[in-house]
């Protein structure tokens, strides 16, 4: 009977370890819930329920062990360790990977570091800020003006964010720098349309995977996580437009 019990708390933590490091990455609710079920039924544990929202995770395996709660403090983009993780639930279906493999691996993964360098981030924030300056019809002119803007800006971003944990200052300190350095080209006649510099330079910093989520949940009938997930995003909109509005009110 103990050793039962044991082995569906090892469940439930490594149900739990996926579910967290999926969250944390990017992941969308219906997908972490989905996962953590089928971890769960592979180990002969049909009955487990799952709860999830953007900042925590509450988990029950059966009516005999209690449920657990795990927190959800950072969320960030890291899709690679989300498809890793459906590797390892796909590989625990199909009877490949025991249940200490599984939270070794899970383990690795959590410990891992995915991200691309932070250099490879801001190259390619500077170029994508270019081509979607193209994409708006803008002028290839300001090709160059909207890549100084907006990697400098998501340099900014990612800096402020590192030094403050309040994602709304960092959004607002990077949309005023992209805001200020467009005025800028646009007065020492490097560049030519500001809107459109100031579009492309702001795109990376847009929430989009956060946005496509709140969708996603809202239409599989997740409310709270979507809501949730839709505030966030809107209070990011909003940090950006407001930098943007400063400086243009400030120079206007």
């Amino acid at each position: 009977m103990v050793s039962n019990q044991n082995q569906t708390y090892e469940i439930i933590e490594v149900c739990l370890l996926a579910g967290k490091i999926m969250l944390e990455s990017g992941a969308e609710t219906g997908r972490v819930e989905d996962t953590m079920t089928r971890i769960a039924a592979s180990f002969g544990i049909n009955d487990a329920h799952s709860y999830v929202t953007p900042t925590g995770i509450v988990f029950s395996a059966n009516g005999m062990a209690p449920a657990k709660l795990i927190r959800i403090s950072e969320r960030t983009t890291d899709l690679r360790k989300v498809t890793l993780v459906n590797s390892i639930s796909r590989n625990i279906s199909g009877g490949q990977v025991s249940l200490q493999e599984a939270h070794q691996l899970l383990e690795e993964i959590k410990d891992r570091n995915l991200m691309f360098p932070i250099w490879v981030q801001i190259a390619a924030a500077s170029i994508s800020s270019g081509c979607f300056l193209i994409m708006f019809d803008g002028l290839w002119q300001d090709f160059i003006p909207a890549m100084i803007a907006g990697g400098i800006g998501f340099s900014c971003l990612l800096y402020l964010h590192y030094i403050v944990q309040i994602k709304f200052f960092a959004e607002f300190s990077a949309s005023l720098v992209i805001g200020f350095l467009s005025f800028l080209f646009i007065q020492v006649g490097i560049g030519h349309e500001l809107d459109k510099i100031i579009i492309g330079s702001v795109m990376p910093l847009v929430p989009g995977l956060l946005i496509t989520n709140a969708v996603r949940d809202l239409m599989s009938g997740h409310l709270v996580s979507g809501i949730s997930k839709g505030a966030e995003a809107f209070l990011t909109a909003s940090a950006i437009g407001s930098g943007i509005a400063v400086v243009l009110s400030f120079f206007n």
